[in-house]
């Protein structure tokens, strides 16, 4: 049994272990794989593992060994599901592993924003604390988040979490879903989507990226916005109409985005948002805590086995 992983960095940069995969077959692990090296790599592997390499089709057909490909993410748009069904190829994902760690990304920009603790503590650094005439000095408004309204769109596992965390700092949150929700909290409303835009001082996007939603962040919901909105997103970088969003924090029309995914990842150069005003983008890494990693990587080892045992679990094809 040969296993291949394509581009294991990621998700193991080295603080963590292969060894649960090791134990199942001959593994074989590859920091990074350009397109290029992809069949050579994988010709005679029966089990695959990919984060970010596509697995299409045509690549398949060039793969008659493979048996299953294992998704080192949620998402799995990497691999052509159609494809993989024609040919019996069994395709698992990796759901829920980092819902705690995204939620708290979320949060990590929300405060950002209200405190701009980094921002002060290099100021202080700088020596404006030991030159001020008074015992405090502020470079930014200070914002309370209680009785804040915390607009989440996306009421899955990370919204429901994103919503616990507001609660406990006393906001109010308001949740769009593009469908009716059932059992949701008492202290939580469902609303539509231009109200949620009208009324929340802070946003998050936590919805699945569909071909419905590509964008839909644009300049007809950003204009019924708060001027004093800040929008977050953990989502997908796709949901933006980022050059929209640009001109809305460039003009000043909302006050502040904070980012962890973009539309191309790595970026290119000119995308809009790189330059904007009040703008935040972290690369990535709200997935990223060792936590979340490590459960990941075990939940991958489980799924191998599930899938050898005849019973394959997280299967999304």
């Amino acid at each position: 049994m040969k296993i291949v992983v394509l581009d294991g960095f990621t998700s193991n940069p080295g603080d963590l272990t292969w060894d649960e995969i090791k134990k199942i077959g001959e593994a074989v692990i590859y920091d990074r794989t350009s397109e290029s090296q992809v069949v050579d790599r994988i010709k005679d592997a029966d089990i695959v593992l990919t984060n970010k390499v596509m697995l299409g089709g045509a690549l398949m057909n060039k793969l008659p060994k493979l048996k299953y490909v294992g998704v080192l993410a949620t998402g799995y748009n990497v691999v052509d599901l159609q494809s993989a069904t024609e040919r019996g190829i069994t395709v698992t994902n990796i759901p829920a592993y980092s819902t705690r760690s995204v939620a708290q990304m979320v949060f990590a920009h929300i405060l950002n924003f209200t405190q701009r603790v980094a921002l002060h503590a290099l100021s202080v650094r700088n020596g404006d604390w030991t030159n001020c005439d008074d015992f405090m000095y502020s470079l930014t408004p200070q914002t309370e988040l209680a009785g804040k309204v915390l607009g989440i769109i996306g009421f899955g596992k990370i919204g429901r979490r994103v919503s616990q965390a507001g609660l406990a700092f006393g906001m109010v949150p308001i949740v769009y879903n593009r469908s009716h929700l059932k059992n949701i909290p008492e202290n939580i409303r469902q609303v539509d989507l231009e109200h949620l835009f009208r009324k929340s001082d802070f946003i998050s996007l936590n919805c699945p990226l569909t071909e419905d939603n590509k964008g839909f962040i644009n300049k007809k919901l950003l204009i019924l916005a708060k001027r004093s909105v800040c929008i977050i997103n953990t989502g997908r970088g796709p949901l933006l109409n980022e050059k929209d969003v640009a001109d809305a924090l460039n003009a000043e029309r909302i006050a502040w985005l904070g980012a962890d995914v973009l539309s191309t990842e790595p970026p290119k150069a000119d995308n809009p948002l790189l330059a904007a005003k009040n703008c935040c983008i972290t690369p990535h890494i709200a997935w990223a805590t060792k936590e979340a990693r490590g459960r990941l990587m075990h939940l991958a080892a489980e799924n191998i086995r599930y899938f050898l045992e005849g019973n394959p679990r997280n299967k999304v094809n």
